[in-house]
């Protein structure tokens, strides 16, 4: 749900990241004989939920959504930005991934009520606006929903990735605490089985207990973390107020990893009892964000200027080596740990029904799910043990794919969705958007190639 940032909750009592394909929707579908007049229609008075959420509870699972490894790599990401550029950087990014968050909410409902549809998941935006943009483009519609569906799935992948590796690099320093000396290949091999019965949980519903004690743990470690990092700080100037711009991309690529929970937005706002409160300038989405974006820049900040450039990939493996701070790699660990069955929800969603189609005979279907969610977890265990290097997988995953999710296909909805005659004055959207494709393609082609380049040809 940025961690974190995904699969959804069917009630306010779902302690639980946000899928994006899961919002239950009980409306029956609006025949063409019933259409309504588009100004009358009002898609959140079509949705019938079960259980909606209050703004508490949308507010507390934006931050779960967004809060997750990419908060404890954040000190890495400014020793590749610098002190100065890193608070700077890291709030300019929270202000653009939360503009693109709004603009994707605020083309949604444009879509809904166009289409009459009561919501839409975030691929099906992408389909819609294109089928209602530029005659020339129309055909693509269907091509951009699937390759939008392949983003997530990689990004996902991605972050299942990112939690293995993570789980057994602590492990492994937490058990030289008590001198048993194993490679991180070793833990990742032993991580392997039990990551696999967690995986082939299949509801949800079974998973709540398991993410509402992995927040609990998440909060804890984040609390014993700022206690050590506050103790002792050098001043200012031992560190680098700007980095060099080589490293640059490296930091944008975890920062946008980090605040990718753009994932959340809209089956969030689809499941809420009131949904316009969603928005605006004191809406749950910004209050959500300023405190993710307040967090972010905290531990950024103060990470790095306690450890400077000896800081690691996840500031839990700073942490000295007394029996508090091994609690929190452990505590991390396990709440990562028991948050992959949740991450790894998502990808399964899109892949599954996909190769089911593909699939003819009654044993094919019986074992098709389970073999597929093995290939999944496989792959996910295989990059992890191919690139044990948790800075550089995290960089990767929000270079090549965060970006693609929360800098480009937002704004290009927005062309798509507001063409031809409602690009306001002068096309200043149209404008601000190609700006913000600019930033989000330059940072995905840099960020992928220098990352691509220190993982697999770094001397």
């Amino acid at each position: 749900m940025n961690d974190e940032k995904q699969p959804l909750l069917t009630g306010p009592s779902n302690s639980i990241d946000i899928v994006e394909q899961s919002v239950e929707l009980v409306a029956e579908p609006v025949s063409a004989s019933r259409e309504k007049p588009k100004g009358d229609y009002h898609p959140a008075a079509e949705r019938c939920l079960e259980h909606p959420t209050s703004n508490f509870d949308t507010l507390i699972h934006l931050l779960k959504g967004n809060i997750g490894t990419g908060i404890l790599a954040m000190p890495d990401a400014f020793k590749n930005a610098g002190l100065v550029i890193g608070v700077f950087g890291t709030l300019i990014m929270g202000a653009i991934c939360t503009h693109c968050m709004h603009v994707l909410v605020q083309c949604a409902h444009e879509l809904c009520i166009r289409s009459q549809k009561p919501a839409l998941s975030f691929s099906e935006v992408v389909e819609d606006s294109f089928a209602s943009g530029p005659a020339s483009l129309r055909p693509y519609a269907k091509t951009m929903k699937n390759i939008v569906n392949i983003f997530l799935v990689i990004t996902q992948l991605g972050f299942c990735c990112v939690y293995f590796l993570f789980v057994a690099t602590n492990l492994e320093d937490t058990m030289r605490f008590f001198h048993i000396n194993l490679s991180v290949h070793h833990y990742l091999a032993l991580l392997f089985p039990l990551i696999l019965a967690l995986a082939m949980v299949k509801n949800l519903k079974y998973l709540t207990p398991v993410s509402l004690i992995a927040s609990i743990m998440t909060a804890w470690g984040l609390v014993i973390t700022f206690y050590y990092i506050f103790q002792d700080l050098p001043p200012t100037n031992t560190v680098k107020a700007f980095s060099s711009w080589h490293q640059l991309p490296l930091y944008f690529g975890t920062a946008i990893y980090a605040f990718e929970g753009i994932g959340v937005v809209l089956p969030l706002e689809n499941n809420m009892k009131t949904p316009e409160d969603f928005g605006g300038w004191n809406g749950v989405l910004n209050t959500g964000m300023v405190i993710v974006a307040a967090l972010y820049t905290a531990i950024g900040f103060f990470g790095y200027l306690k450890y400077g450039e000896h800081v690691k990939g996840s500031i839990t493996l700073n942490l000295p080596s007394s029996l508090l701070a091994q609690s929190v790699r452990a505590v991390m660990a396990a709440s990562i740990f028991l948050s992959y069955g949740l991450q790894f929800y998502v990808p399964m969603n899109i892949v599954w029904p996909f190769v089911k189609s593909k699939l003819t005979s009654e044993q094919a279907l019986k074992h098709g799910e389970a073999v597929t969610r093995f290939i999944l977890i496989t792959i996910t265990f295989l990059a992890a043990a191919v690139i044990p290097n948790l800075s550089g997988i995290i960089s990767l995953v929000g270079a090549f794919s965060s970006s693609a999710l929360a800098l480009i296909f937002p704004p290009l909805i927005e062309i798509m969705t507001c063409w031809p005659d409602q690009l306001g004055q002068n096309n200043w959207k149209l404008w601000k958007d190609i700006v913000i494709i600019i930033f989000g393609f330059t940072g995905f082609v840099f960020g992928t190639f220098i990352n691509v380049k220190n993982i697999f040809f770094h001397d």
